[in-house]
């Protein structure tokens, strides 16, 4: 869905401006967007496989949940928004826990740049994974893996290849959240 989305300078501060998604992609014009990563007290993480029709890393698993922030929605409403969109879950903002922001640029193609500034949530995963309710058009699997495996799979170079490039600092920073909650 090609939706309006706020524009940012490089620093992360709104420009006053805003643009379809696909003109910030097509422009490589910095916008904000929503991580939310599900993990419960079992030391597992839900991860999603990104759907084979998706613009960017078809197929790749990748964070719980994510998606962008529309134009002059509130964060953490996004967020909220976007989990029950793709997974079928309802939660509140104050289910979030905020980690922090990280900019990341994804050259797709030379009229596909990808400039985002994630803002990272955590939020306890109360249901079991049979609870859960995949987007179709969106998500192609779901899979709630312990916490461990995923460390290995994401920076511990055992299969990096399995998931969105977002850098080990990136899978470090959430893995370490995640072990301090469990």
């Amino acid at each position: 869905m090609d939706e309006l989305v706020d524009i940012l300078d490089e620093q992360g501060n709104p420009t006053g401006q805003s643009c379809l998604k696909s003109e910030a992609h097509r422009k490589g014009l910095w916008h904000p967007t929503i991580h939310v990563w599900l993990y419960n007290k079992d030391g597992k993480v839900l991860i999603q496989q990104r759907g084979k029709h998706k613009d960017t890393h078809p197929l790749l698993w990748d964070v719980s949940v994510a998606g962008h922030v529309a134009s002059g929605e509130n964060i953490p409403l996004a967020a909220v928004r976007e989990v029950q969109e793709e997974v079928g879950l309802i939660i509140s903002e104050a289910d979030l826990e905020p980690i922090g922001t990280f900019k990341a640029i994804h050259k797709i193609s030379e009229d596909f740049i990808d400039a985002e500034l994630h803002h990272l949530f955590l939020c306890e995963l109360k249901v079991p994974l049979t609870a859960l309710t995949k987007q179709e058009s969106e998500v192609d699997a779901l899979e709630l893996i312990p916490l461990f495996r995923f460390a290995e799979e994401t920076w511990g170079l055992a299969n990096t290849a399995k998931y969105v490039p977002h850098g080990p600092t990136y899978y470090k920073t959430i893995v370490k959240e995640i072990k301090s909650r469990i």
